[in-house]
């Protein structure tokens, strides 16, 4: 009783209706136009904030963290103290996520040679990046703050090692919008063991709308899930049924203004347009032979080379930023399914020639000038065996201190190497460059001074680089 009195006293009833009215008076104030211009295309292309370099990035992230020791930071003291125990001042205090007590060297069991007129010193494992060499930059000083692979990942990818956060794809995606409106702007495909540690997460679009999430492609089935018309359901009738729901939604969006309403009615705009534009995009077989020589691609099979292919046909029509992750680097020696002899070797048979023919073919097509191509994991390998358990098979712990990843095309100098570490490959001597920094020098090449390239969420401007980060002026033309 004395609840439903309050309910109707003078007094509560004019408290309680201030809110209301206030939100009334202020919707009128508003132009509704603002929230229509949203629904209608979200995704728009946008202006830079400055001329860019480039205006579209094809990321491949080797998932599980590869050997920079073995593949492209060649260290012939480490190969000579093979089997030493490391200094003990060098791990006094160090945590690492599998060794235990003072492990020993370990030198690479791979032969390195160089390459081009650069002259970058590559593994036998990477015959084909040897050809791209002189394309490329190579930074051998990264190195992060998280050593387990989930948190790295997420933090490689969003700039935060906790979920919540908008990947770089969302952000660049948030800032150039899409060239094809038939195509998502941000599209993700995977390949090997399975799916990334850090899940979708690493796609995700976190606090910006979730129209600027990356569009998992699948490899079987429908590419994405329900997009073809039910059973007995004609495209006409699945046109007018969306028209139907497009009134309703624009409405409710004039009402209320939550731009979740413009990702509902884009989604299903784009879910329609992709059922004409997606098939043809998917089948690679069309391809000229030489082309599937040139990558090692094999129609019908979900592989990292079909995928890279894949990624050049989505830039070619003015998607975005595409993501390839390939799972299965985490090589800690245990057995001969996760060594650097032989599981190593096998993952670089799978991904080297793809990812060299990438390069190449962008670049006979007018394409890489335009195109920013980064390949790297989450973080490094150690210079010390694991040897968990007492394993006899050669493997490396987890390592944030340094590792490489190289980037090309798009503004970036080719041919040039930046950073060093130590002769041991421990740690970092020269030019370090922390994943703000290669945030901030890819949004550099794309247009986008980073401290401005922001998104106001809970009373706080957020942007991909978090509080830091610098451009790395080696890295650009």
């Amino acid at each position: 009783m004395y609840n439903r009195l309050l309910d109707i006293t003078r007094r509560h009833f004019f408290s309680g209706s201030a809110f209301g009215i206030g939100g009334l008076a202020l919707s009128s104030l508003l132009d509704n136009r603002l929230f229509a211009a949203t629904a209608a295309n979200p995704l728009a292309p946008k202006q830079p904030q400055f001329p860019a370099k480039a205006k579209s990035v094809i990321y491949l992230f080797m998932a599980g963290a590869p050997s920079q020791l073995d593949l492209f930071d060649y260290k012939p003291k480490l190969n000579q103290y093979d089997g030493q125990p490391v200094p003990e001042d060098l791990v006094k205090g160090e945590r690492f996520a599998f060794i235990q007590g003072r492990p020993q060297l370990l030198g690479s069991p791979h032969q390195f040679s160089k390459h081009g007129q650069s002259g970058a010193e590559v593994s036998h494992l990477l015959p084909n990046f040897g050809e791209i060499a002189d394309d490329v930059a190579i930074v051998k000083s990264m190195h992060t703050t998280q050593f387990n692979h989930a948190p790295a990942q997420i933090y490689m990818c969003t700039g935060h090692q906790i979920v919540g956060r908008p990947s770089f794809g969302s952000w660049t995606t948030y800032g150039l919008g899409s060239e094809n409106q038939d195509l998502p702007a941000f599209v993700v495909l995977l390949s090997g063991q399975s799916q990334p540690d850090g899940g979708k997460s690493c796609w995700g679009s976190g606090f910006l709308p979730t129209y600027y999430q990356g569009v998992e492609f699948r490899r079987s089935g429908d590419p994405v899930l329900f997009l073809s018309n039910p059973e007995g359901v004609s495209r006409e009738t699945r046109r007018e049924s969306l028209d139907l729901i497009r009134a309703l939604n624009e409405a409710h969006q004039a009402d209320i203004g939550d731009p979740e309403i413009a990702t509902r009615i884009n989604s299903y705009e784009m879910a329609y347009r992709m059922q004409s534009s997606v098939p043809d995009l998917m089948d690679v077989s069309k391809e000229p032979e030489h082309i599937h020589r040139l990558y090692g691609t094999e129609p019908g099979k979900n592989t990292f080379a079909n995928n890279c292919l894949m990624a050049r046909r989505l830039v070619e029509r003015g998607v975005r930023f595409v993501q390839l992750f390939h799972r299965g680097w985490d090589t800690h020696g245990s057995g001969n399914g996760d060594d650097i002899v032989n599981r190593l070797s096998e993952l670089c048979r799978a991904t080297d020639q793809a990812a060299a023919a990438l390069v190449k073919d962008l670049k006979q097509r007018g394409l890489l000038d335009s195109t920013l191509v980064v390949w790297g994991g989450e973080f490094g390998r150690t210079p010390m065996n694991e040897a968990r358990s007492g394993s006899k098979f050669l493997g490396r712990d987890h390592h944030p201190r340094a590792y490489t990843m190289w980037v090309a095309g798009g503004g970036i100098k080719p041919g040039v190497t930046v950073g060093a570490t130590d002769d041991i490959g421990y740690n970092i001597v020269e030019d370090p460059v922390s994943v703000h920094d290669l945030h901030a020098t890819l949004l550099n090449r794309l247009g986008f001074d980073h401290t401005k390239l922001t998104y106001r969420f809970q009373g706080r401007d957020f942007r991909l680089t978090d509080v830091e980060g610098e451009v790395v002026r080696k890295l650009l033309v």
